[in-house]
């Protein structure tokens, strides 16, 4: 049998199949031995925020609160935010749970405050007690 505790692994991930892939991994590679690095290229901005929907899904599947259900956004989400931007008459088409909107509000802010994508994305890690390294591409 193969063992990763002394091999140093990157994942490339994108979408809900590599966050999946980044999990498994996740589970037999010793945490300082994984570097995940998420596709960006999907990354947009919708009602002045910015999502980064490849980066949730990992950040979510590794810390347990990935919706199973549809593989991507937060396990437990409710949409009462974006039903009453819809009924506000606002943009609703892309359906942005309330906890999702936490990490994209956040995101938004620290960027605005001049942090790098990067360094976020480990402050959102530490939050939701990520160990392996999480790198946008």
């Amino acid at each position: 049998m193969t063992t990763f505790s002394n091999r140093k692994i990157v994942c490339l991930a994108g979408g809900v199949g590599g966050a999946k892939l980044a999990d498994g991994l996740a589970q037999i590679v010793p945490p300082e031995n994984l570097t995940i690095i998420v596709n960006t290229g999907d990354d947009f901005t919708h009602l002045g925020l910015t999502i980064c929907p490849d980066l949730d899904t990992v950040l979510y599947r590794l810390a347990g609160a990935a919706n199973e259900e549809t593989g991507w956004g937060r396990a437990g989400e409710s949409w009462r935010v974006m039903a009453e931007v819809g009924r506000l008459g606002g943009p609703d088409w892309f359906r942005l749970g309330d906890l999702d909107l936490a990490t994209h509000l956040l995101r938004t802010y620290l960027l605005g405050e001049g942090e790098s994508l990067t360094a976020v994305t480990r402050h959102l890690c530490q939050k939701f007690h990520i160990q392996p390294a999480i790198l946008p591409m």
